[in-house]
């Protein structure tokens, strides 16, 4: 099972975000989507649950069409959003990490143990009860991975998803996306640095001016990366 699009194009009015890109992300694979921003990064990943709907080419989650199956792709697909706050929709952190699973219609006790399981995995076990509107920009971001991860998702977007986190956070998150990717849901980290996150990635794709300009391994590519203003590590970078 895979997300893939095929000669996919969006438009911005008259500017091109996304130029006929062709790409395709199995299941398990962690892939590191890099780039300046503008690059056109967002607006690809957008499209994987239906956010944008293209203006040419096709995007397929799991062998169905999103445009035609919006619902379907946004169960398969969970999606953290660079800024936190577009995607909370309640009051509280339990409240809006249970609403995925609610819509879902799964039995109470079900939903229960995932919104535990999803808190406990970033490190927010007991604020459940705690205001989304009190939390700190780190605990915003926790919040909504452990969001996301109540869906539990084949498919898992995180867009600049270590911005404002600390030290402490930044691992209980890296942690638990590696255990997600081997697992077998595929990654997909949005990001114009990979220092953080480079070494977990089996491939890393750099976009830039809407089109793939790279796409291969961590260690075919590191070298390429700085050209295209995409911030990695200084040492370094062994073989997987």
């Amino acid at each position: 099972m895979t997300v893939r699009a095929e000669s996919l194009v969006h438009r911005y009015g008259d500017s091109v975000a996304v130029d006929d890109v062709t790409l395709e992300i199995p299941d398990g694979e962690f892939v590191l989507l890099a780039g300046a921003n503008g690059s056109g990064k967002t607006t690809l990943v957008r499209h994987f649950n239906g956010l944008l709907e293209p203006d040419a080419g096709e995007v397929f989650v799991d062998g169905l069409s999103v445009p035609e199956n919006p619902v379907a792709a946004r169960t398969a697909v969970g999606m953290v959003f660079q800024d936190p706050r577009d995607q909370f929709v309640a009051a509280t952190v339990g409240a809006d990490v249970a609403f995925g699973p609610e819509n879902l219609g799964l039995p109470r006790e079900e939903i229960d143990k995932r919104v535990r399981d999803a808190l406990d995995a970033v490190n927010l076990s007991g604020e459940a009860d705690a205001r989304v509107d009190e939390l700190s920009g780190g605990e915003r971001e926790r919040a909504a991975v452990a969001g996301a991860l109540a869906m539990r998702p084949t498919h898992l977007v995180l867009d600049e998803p270590f911005t404002g986190l600390d030290a402490p956070a930044r691992e209980a998150v890296l942690d638990r996306l590696e255990s997600l990717s081997e697992s077998g849901t595929s990654v997909v980290v949005v990001t114009h640095d990979v220092r953080d996150v480079l070494e977990l990635a089996d491939r890393v794709v750099v976009m830039a001016g809407g089109s793939v300009v790279v796409d291969g391994t961590p260690d075919r590519t590191v070298g390429e990366l700085a050209a295209h203003d995409v911030r990695a590590p200084c040492r370094p970078f062994p073989d997987r």
